[in-house]
């Protein structure tokens, strides 16, 4: 009796100084990764997660899809236990440049993983009497303010890529927002707007038909997505990187093993050939990384995207 007496207080004390990355047994209940809405690309990233993590976990994995900076703040109030996730894009660390946000994109939230990558594609319409990168900021510059661009509402992602190419080209080309991608790519392949950086996987089908003109791939390396298209950055502008990243998060302060446990389960669904061929089928690149890979990721987007952001003035609508 006194041994096991002594054994449970013993226990006791190692789990009161076991610290944060002590947790009791992990999952425990049902698993809520929170995304954007649903038909997105992080919508679709979420589900195939989902999808394959119930098994290995031992419990059930749920998407919740909301709008606009929800699931964001949710994830950044939720209990550090793992079992409330945010599956989202680099929206959620730009957003506070472009606005005010109730959550701290480094200090809310625990990386766990970058889930994918996917490049944009710069096009024109074929009217405009350019071939290559080098052609079109020739053009712009010998015409400063003469050539537009359409993108989606103020800080999507190919706004902010066609405002980091005037940055770094030196160009003056007019940004045209819509309010859906859709719209704003439409009017590029009437011939209303001259040109646009929207994701691979949205113009494939128009660039194979001739409707729009593909000139690069907004990747640092070329993308086997669009092998036949050079980088932006080996076509005309040095250093040029931008691409749409998708990551996964559990709320600061998430045990160490937690995430860790995570991360590991996460990488075993992203390596898998047939999950890979989904995401390409869809014009997405797989990518997994370590913890710190990913914070270190999101700290050098901010750096750069927040200088560019700020020195345009760009704020939300």
């Amino acid at each position: 009796m006194a041994n096991y007496f002594w054994a449970a207080i013993c226990a006791g004390m190692a789990i009161l100084h076991a610290g944060p990355g002590y947790t009791q047994e992990f999952p425990s209940k049902t698993i809520r990764i929170m995304t954007a809405g649903v038909g997105g690309g992080a919508d679709f990233a979420s589900r195939i997660i989902a999808q394959n993590l119930a098994r290995p976990l031992g419990q059930q994995v749920v998407v919740e899809n909301r709008g606009g900076i929800i699931p964001q703040q949710a994830v950044a109030q939720a209990a550090p236990d793992g079992h409330t996730l945010l599956l989202h894009s680099g929206s959620t660390w730009l957003a506070p440049f472009l606005e005010d946000t109730p959550y701290d994109p480094i200090k809310d939230y625990a990386p766990i993983t970058w889930v994918t990558r996917s490049p944009s594609i710069l096009v024109v319409h074929p009217s405009l009497p350019v071939k290559s990168v080098k052609e079109l900021i020739a053009m712009a510059k010998a015409k400063p303010g003469a050539l537009n661009y359409s993108s989606a509402a103020t800080g999507s992602t190919n706004h902010l890529t066609a405002e980091l190419f005037k940055a770094m080209a030196g160009v003056n080309i007019v940004g045209i927002a819509y309010r859906e991608t859709g719209q704003a790519t439409s009017d590029v392949i009437a011939g209303h707007v001259h040109m646009m950086f929207p994701s691979a996987g949205g113009v494939a089908p128009h660039i194979k038909s001739g409707r729009l003109r593909g000139l690069g791939v907004t990747s640092a390396q070329p993308s086997a997505l669009y092998p036949q298209l050079p980088t932006i950055a080996a076509a005309g502008v040095p250093g040029y990187e931008s691409v749409q990243i998708l990551g996964l998060w559990a709320p600061a302060k998430t045990p160490v093993s937690v995430v860790s446990r995570l991360n590991q389960e996460v990488l075993r669904v992203l390596e898998r050939p047939d999950i890979k061929e989904k995401f390409l089928n869809a014009a997405v690149e797989t990518v997994g990384s370590t913890p710190e890979q990913f914070a270190a990721t999101i700290k050098a987007d901010m750096t750069r995207m927040g200088k560019v952001i700020k020195d345009a003035g760009i704020r939300a609508n």
